[in-house]
């Protein structure tokens, strides 16, 4: 059999993710940050690292057994995975944001003003959000930086990731309202998870503990 594989996202939360395997014994001095090596032995665990979009995809269809991974990339992308500790770092939000005109009216106001255009680089969430509450949009999906759309013509709103929103004040817009908070959560394959349970409970106790004792 072969070791538990562990996907780890590369970007904003791998050095943290990397903190909190050492932490409770993970063998990850194999692991660069920005370097070349994507699969690394760890001894008894095998490190995967991917890009973040990526995670949920390979722990929902088994390429990898465990993984760290922000809750905004399992919103976004609905994977069925098992959610098992959420770890408390990576602290971000999903917000609706505008230019500040746009926040003379109430959102209830907007369901009677026709289709608004929303700029995203996460439909899936934007869409959710405005069909719960009964507004019409046009999803505009955009993959570098959102906050220009407003500014150019491009959307009315957007629909951002934000963790200060120093980037949104920067650019002249104002949160509407927030949809949901994010942070790192250790996840699982639900086959892996129920096959290989003596294997991996020990790893989540521990990281249950390391998160709890932050």
């Amino acid at each position: 059999m072969r070791p538990l594989r562990f996907a780890l996202a590369q970007g904003l939360l791998l050095n943290e993710a990397l903190a909190a395997l050492r932490a409770i014994g993970v063998d990850v001095s194999g692991v660069t940050p920005g370097g070349r090596r994507l699969v690394v032995d760890g001894g008894d665990i095998e490190l995967v690292l991917a890009r973040p979009s990526d995670i949920a995809t390979y722990v929902e269809r088994g390429a990898a057994d465990l993984a760290i991974v922000g809750k905004d990339v399992l919103l976004e992308s609905g994977a069925r995975v098992m959610e098992l500790v959420d770890l408390g770092f990576g602290a971000c939000r999903f917000v609706v944001a505008a230019p500040p005109g746009a926040l003379e009216r109430s959102l209830d106001e907007y369901r009677h003003l026709g289709t608004l255009e929303v700029a995203t680089k996460y439909p899936n969430v934007a869409e959710r959000h405005f069909r719960a509450r009964d507004i019409a949009v046009e999803i505009v999906k955009v993959a570098g930086s959102a906050e220009v759309a407003p500014l150019v013509g491009l959307a009315d709103w957007i629909v951002d990731l934000v963790a200060t929103g120093n980037t949104l004040r920067a650019n002249g817009l104002a949160v509407v309202e927030e949809i949901a908070s994010s942070t790192a959560r250790l996840v699982a394959n639900p086959a892996a998870y129920h096959l290989r349970r003596r294997e991996i409970a020990p790893v989540v106790e521990r990281l249950a503990a390391w998160a709890a004792a932050r």
